[in-house]
């Protein structure tokens, strides 16, 4: 883990992840996923970038073709964070907002050094129409644990089986480590956010599959889900040989893969049916149907072959987690107009499916 703050010297790849930098806010922090695609359903998420890179090393992870200067950096000014959000949020008072922390880094992996996570939790426990979401792989939740945070943050998991995890996701928790994190939080009163993402191909991956849906359900109540993710292994072309040069034990980049429109490689569609088709599959044993279950960046006849349906827009999908929200948690205090997300004024054009 890191060894020092405010070190803002460079470091090459898997080096400078032992530093973490304190940084003020510069520029705009708040903005939307930066994996939307016309052709692609997107759950229209919004991220706040108060972490930049990451202390795990996981052999498929985007940041090693993205930062290139090694270190960590963590935003410090939570006020001005804070202030952000609550100029966006305020803008539009019959929207609700999801807002993560993780597009460029784990939201916890560093909350031991930081604090940061445990104030944006305080800081958002007052806002009527915004609920953050803290994702991770780390097992580092007592920081957050004991706040009055009201029911507005999702603390969400990165799952994978036990072969993954030991073999891909260099440095982060372990599988067990990960379960007891989320029933800790989960007794605290927090939401919980599952994301099987990305599922990868390995042997004997059904039964590996099976058997995390298993453990997650036996420390988990499905009644305190809020949402489920499930998406497959995708990443640039650029980033093959990046991968192969950074861990050359991996065989990830082997198997069979096509370009998509969004310019990333991902399994051949019948790989995919048949994996996503598998876990839904053994979600269904736990969960029941009112609970939020999602494709990661899919075409609508591939949710169409998954689940027999499909969002109409971005924009409804949108709506679909407001109004789960506030059916199954009551955390609104009206019931979401979809046309509220239908006029968005940040609803990515084209937003048709």
């Amino acid at each position: 883990m890191p060894e020092s703050l405010n070190n803002k010297k460079a470091h090459p790849y898997g080096d400078g992840e032992k530093f973490i930098e304190l940084i003020p806010l510069r520029g705009e922090a708040m903005g939307t996923c930066a994996t939307f695609n016309r052709k692609y359903i997107c759950c229209n998420v919004h991220v706040l970038r108060s972490v930049h890179n990451c202390p795990f090393q996981c052999t498929y992870c985007f940041l090693q073709n993205y930062l290139n200067d090694g270190g960590m950096k963590v935003v410090s000014d939570i006020d001005s964070l804070m202030s952000e959000v609550k100029e966006k949020v305020f803008s539009e008072p019959r929207r609700f907002f999801r807002i993560g922390t993780w597009e460029l880094g784990d939201s916890l992996a560093l909350e031991d050094e930081t604090g940061q996570a445990a104030r944006l939790v305080k800081g958002f426990s007052v806002l009527r129409n915004a609920v953050l979401e803290l994702k991770t792989k780390s097992d580092r939740v007592d920081g957050i644990l004991g706040i009055d945070h009201k029911e507005r943050t999702v603390v969400s998991w990165s799952l994978n089986t036990e072969d993954i995890i030991n073999h891909e996701e260099h440095r982060t928790a372990a599988l067990q480590d990960r379960l007891l994190a989320i029933k800790k939080v989960s007794d605290d009163g927090y939401l919980i956010g599952l994301h099987f993402d990305p599922m990868i191909l390995h042997e004997g991956w059904q039964r590996g599959y099976k058997g995390l849906v298993e453990a997650v359900f036996d420390v988990v109540d499905p009644g305190r889900v809020a949402w489920i993710s499930i998406g497959s292994l995708r990443f640039n072309p650029e980033m093959r040989k990046m991968i192969e040069n950074n861990y050359p034990q991996t065989d990830i980049t082997t198997a069979e893969m096509v370009l998509g429109d969004d310019n990333k490689m991902r399994y051949v569609k019948p790989l995919r049916l048949e994996m996503y088709g598998f876990l839904y599959g053994q979600l269904r044993r736990f969960i029941t149907e009112d609970c939020l279950v999602y494709l990661c960046m899919e075409r609508w006849d591939v949710w169409e072959k998954c689940f027999g349906r499909h969002p109409d827009s971005i924009a409804h999908l949108d709506y679909i987690f407001a109004e789960s929200l506030y059916r199954r948690f009551g955390v609104m205090d009206e019931p979401p107009e979809r046309e509220a997300y239908e006029k968005s004024k940040d609803t990515p054009s084209g937003r048709h499916i």
